[in-house]
């Protein structure tokens, strides 16, 4: 761990690791090594590349085989939809981490956020509910709940579409945003069903997209059920990117 001149080994080893750790944050990755070379003084001994791999692999959560395909599908669409749309780039799809499974994109900072913008965004965001209604048949609860859970950021678009950013089609240049946020949506019937609309919109839109792929959208489920996690360059080369 502490060479100067890594042999073509160490490259390979710590290309190894940096995939495994894909998905993880900065004060993640610190902790661990942290953690794990503290492990290893106590037991009088240096750190090995063995103990950084096993303690990625160690750090990830324990699913049940069903839930581990559940959940590559559903992060298998979402990284199919940000990719060909066109609105982001993935840098990693990982399973295990960080409430069940995770895609990091980059989102495109060049483009012009249209309404079809918007709507590639949400369509994006709910492809992972999309692709376990696909491919399952049923789609799991983790798609909602939280705030920051899909249905919630999803629904938050298609919001501020109506209310904050001026594409309603009734009343545009009304600002109506506030901070109850989604409490509207339970006294206005009407702002809830154009809500509604441009969420199914969206869905229609990403469900067109990943039907169209379906064998693509397969591989890359298998392939991340396989391995736990891949790197944007491979999920670009399984779409033929």
């Amino acid at each position: 761990m502490s060479e100067t001149n890594p042999s073509p080994s160490s490259h390979t080893e710590l290309a190894s690791l940096a995939i495994q750790a894909l998905g993880r944050t900065g004060a993640d990755i610190e902790r661990l090594v942290r953690e794990v070379r503290q492990q290893a003084r106590r037991e009088k001994r240096d750190l090995t590349w063995a103990d950084i791999e096993q303690a990625l692999g160690a750090d990830r959560m324990i699913m049940s085989d069903d839930l581990r395909w559940r959940v590559s599908i559903h992060e298998a669409g979402h990284a199919m939809a940000w990719t060909q749309l066109g609105i982001g780039e993935v840098e990693s799809v990982t399973l295990g981490i960080s409430n069940v499974g995770q895609v990091t994109v980059q989102r495109y900072g060049h483009l012009a956020q249209t309404e079809d913008w918007l709507t590639k965004t949400m369509a994006a965001i709910l492809a992972g509910r999309v692709a376990e209604q696909l491919v399952i048949g049923e789609a799991l609860a983790g798609s909602g709940g939280g705030e920051d859970s899909d249905l919630a950021r999803a629904t938050g678009i298609a919001l501020d579409a109506e209310t904050a950013l001026g594409f309603s089609e009734q009343t545009p240049l009304l600002y109506r945003a506030n901070p109850r946020g989604f409490g509207d949506l339970g006294l206005d019937r009407d702002l809830a069903d154009k809500v509604n609309a441009r969420l199914m919109v969206a869905e229609t839109a990403a469900r067109e997209l990943l039907e169209a792929e379906g064998s693509k959208l397969m591989q890359i489920a298998t392939q991340l059920n396989e391995k736990g996690v891949l790197s944007g360059d491979e999920l670009r080369h399984l779409m033929g990117k």
